[in-house]
């Protein structure tokens, strides 16, 4: 294959928050954290896996700015999910600016850290 990536893991459909009242429900109740161009919304939800959906606000770019800012997320939850401790729904919120891998693993990394939720 020739790359310098680490092959991380999968993430599958159990792994994802897909309905919408869901998602919601994690905007009104969740428990919320920040860092400069990202936030967090989690909840715990009494399952032995954690799932996550990806969001942009309003007005992100165009249709491709706002695909590859949700796949650099994606990638990024796969990197870290072998460390976060299980049962939690999370939102993971991303507003435009610099989209870059390293970026996104800063952001990814210091939210999990700052939720309490990665063991590292």
């Amino acid at each position: 294959m020739g790359t310098d990536l680490i092959m991380t893991g999968t993430f599958t459909r159990h792994e994802r928050v897909k309905k919408s009242s869901d998602i919601q429900n994690l905007f009104k109740k969740g428990k919320r954290v920040s860092v400069h161009g990202a936030k967090l919304f989690y909840l715990s939800n009494g399952m032995n896996v954690n799932r996550i959906a990806f969001t942009l606000p309003r007005g992100y770019g165009n249709a491709v700015e706002r695909n590859r800012s949700k796949r650099l997320s994606r990638e990024a939850y796969r990197y870290f999910k072998a460390f976060l401790n299980t049962g939690y729904d999370m939102v993971l919120l991303v507003y435009p600016g610099n989209d870059s891998f390293r970026t996104r693993c800063a952001q990814v990394r210091n939210l999990y850290l700052k939720a309490g939720i990665i063991s590292v």
